[in-house]
């Protein structure tokens, strides 16, 4: 039994898995460290990995775990089941590298593009031959909402709110389409370019906007939300095969 923690910008979220099976998921908002043992007490795992890009955890908390568990903290450092090219591994994000390995899981042999529509909207690929070649990042929906609001003198500051029409009539509307078309047209010339590079790789997208953008794109791509988690999964395994 293995459980998985990725500790992102916005959430917590924890998964148990038995081998490559996902039997549990919960996502924390805002958490404690009792929040994390009190989760951990009622799983009999064994082993542990935890992918952190948001916060200082403190001493005492990673060192329980290091005591109770074989506990993987992920880092540019550790070992990997696929290649990693990134020519700088130590600021490549974990939830990257994470989502990549996931996309290996789950398509193992073949090339992918691996798109996650989070706060930052992140493209990266990996080849039929295991290789993480790198990728992109631009700026996710409430990023470019805020971002014309901060360097605008007039512009308001306005939540994520889906509008379905093809012109904005109002300024409100205006924004909120010019922000999730751009990401869509964005998405598409993205998919179409490593289409036509990499003769049809699978596209997975993923993230807390996978969803809305998968219904917007016409292309044939797969929605898999727990990609990070089943990516984490599977290097704990890598790590734990290491052992014996």
């Amino acid at each position: 039994m293995n459980v998985v923690m990725d500790i992102g910008n916005t959430f917590a979220k924890l998964g148990v898995f038995d081998r490559e099976q996902l039997l549990e998921k919960k996502v924390l908002s805002d958490w404690r460290s009792k929040d994390i043992f009190d989760f951990l007490t009622n799983h009999n795992a064994e082993n542990l990995i935890i992918s952190n890009v948001a916060r200082s955890l403190q001493n005492e908390f990673t060192t329980h775990l290091q005591k109770k568990y074989h506990c993987v903290l992920l880092s540019e450092q550790t070992p990997l089941p696929i290649q990693n090219l990134y020519e700088t591994p130590k600021t490549l994000g974990k939830d990257r590298l994470a989502a990549v390995v996931g996309a290996f899981s789950l398509f193992p042999g073949a090339d992918v593009l691996t798109i996650d529509a989070g706060t930052c909207i992140t493209y990266d690929f990996l080849s039929s031959e295991g290789a993480y070649l790198g990728g992109n990042i631009s700026p996710g929906m409430k990023m470019r909402l805020e971002a014309m609001h901060t360097f605008t003198k007039r512009l308001p500051l306005l939540d994520v709110e889906i509008v379905e029409a093809t012109i904005g009539k109002s300024t409100a509307s205006a924004m909120q389409l010019g922000v999730q078309d751009g990401i869509k047209f964005e998405m598409e010339v993205y998919i179409r370019r490593f289409c036509e590079e990499y003769q049809q790789p699978n596209v997975i997208l993923t993230g807390g906007d996978a969803i809305f953008f998968a219904k917007k794109l016409k292309n044939e791509i797969f929605v898999n939300q727990n990609l990070v988690l089943i990516g984490l999964n599977k290097i704990l395994n890598h790590n734990v095969s290491l052992l014996n």
